[in-house]
């Protein structure tokens, strides 16, 4: 018999996929299932990049084979974007690679870097592609954990007393995902003369910096961050873009034509059209994320709510697009808890442990539900509760 590859064993299917298959087989079944758990924005982009990319895409010289690169006003965009909410200087020729989104990035980079057997530090909690994506490229993982007593950040002087000679790789994301920590200035200089002293590149993955937080933060503001550091952003989040695939990555010219090597021998290019619209995306004045976050504020006060029935505790000071809470001591896991809420109240609340064992006693709401489904949700986990 054809067997697969070792690498198809040791990593197992990505948690929300298995989710959605239960949840859909539910409703299938006549179980009105409400999920509150991933962070798929369900508000549409601005009316003016889908005009952008709609007139695009009627002209007949847009559907053909596109550069790896990206074209140049896509790649301008995004250096005049993170000069303007970052205060970060990009060469757009050579310091800022477009990616089909960032989570694609995160193999990119680890193929680029990862040699069989370097060691890889991933957060504990933490998305669970660091994990995934070390294990597929042969690296070793190596968790450090994140406590909410240190404001969800690394302890870099205890990480610093442990032998770190074979690791080459440091997973950071802040603002983080799933804790919603952000990370002060101060922090990125430490982790920058960490990763000098120890010889570690630093991935930060940037994503949620326009959801729910005032002041937007890149690693690669902090004087010689791009001589250790590459950061991954992208269009999902803070444009209501994430079926579009649309990232990028960015650093020092060198780390940026390592991470082009391995993507130009993935893909074909991102659709032109798609590129066109993304530039108009990242020329959006500072009122459209206002706007959006006026929403997100408005739903974060009823997942507060389901939270408090719930008898959960919270860090008031979160950003991005998710609630995180710690469970109460009546309930021995998250998993638990989840069941709970899913089986008998219909309603789906990402349980913390999938993060990491340091997220066993926590769990995750999403913010892209609206307020009517929201409200349904608090009804009827009211319900389960009272009766």
């Amino acid at each position: 018999m054809i067997q697969p590859a070792q690498r198809v064993s040791e990593v197992k299917e990505y948690y929300f996929s298995l989710k959605l298959k239960e949840i859909a087989k539910m409703i299938q079944e006549g179980k009105p299932v409400i999920n509150l758990g991933i962070g798929n924005p369900d508000q549409p982009p601005a009316p003016e990049v889908l005009e952008a990319l709609n007139q695009a895409a009627l002209r007949p010289d847009t559907h053909g084979y596109q550069g790896y690169i990206g074209i140049p006003e896509l790649r301008d965009a995004f250096a005049r974007w993170y000069q303007r909410f970052y205060q970060v200087e990009l060469d757009s020729e050579s310091e800022i690679l477009p990616l089909m989104g960032s989570k694609e990035g995160i193999m990119h980079i680890s193929m680029a870097f990862l040699n069989p057997g370097d060691e890889v530090l991933v957060p504990n909690p933490g998305y669970p592609t660091y994990s995934a994506v070390t294990q597929i490229v042969g690296a070793k993982e190596r968790t450090y954990d994140l406590l909410e007593e240190k404001n969800w950040q690394p302890d870099l002087e205890a990480l610093e007393k442990e032998d770190l000679s074979k690791v080459k790789i440091m997973w950071v994301n802040y603002p983080n995902m799933p804790t919603g920590a952000k990370a002060s200035k101060e922090f990125f200089e430490k982790l920058i003369n960490f990763a000098k002293r120890n010889d570690i590149l630093i991935c930060n993955d940037n994503p949620y910096s326009f959801i729910l937080n005032k002041e937007p933060q890149s690693i690669l503001a902090i004087p010689g961050a791009k001589e250790v550091a590459v950061e991954l952003n992208s269009l999902s989040k803070s444009h209501n873009m994430a079926g579009w695939r649309i990232g990028m990555a960015a650093s020092n010219p060198e780390f940026i034509k390592y991470i082009l090597r391995i993507k130009s021998n993935m893909d074909s290019g991102m659709f032109r059209p798609m590129q066109e619209a993304a530039t108009r995306a990242l020329n959006l004045e500072q009122k459209w994320y206002e706007e959006v976050n006026k929403v997100y504020k408005k739903r974060k006060k009823l997942v507060l709510k389901i939270m408090s029935l719930l008898g959960c505790t919270w860090q008031e000071d979160q950003a991005g697009m998710f609630i995180w809470a710690k469970i109460p001591d009546s309930y021995s896991s998250s998993k638990e808890l989840s069941d709970k809420i899913l089986y008998e109240a219909n309603v789906f609340i990402t349980p913390g442990f999938i993060f990491g064992n340091q997220g066993e006693k926590h769990i995750r709401i999403s913010l892209c539900t609206n307020e009517e489904k929201l409200q349904e949700s608090i009804n009827r986990i009211e319900n389960i509760i009272t009766n």
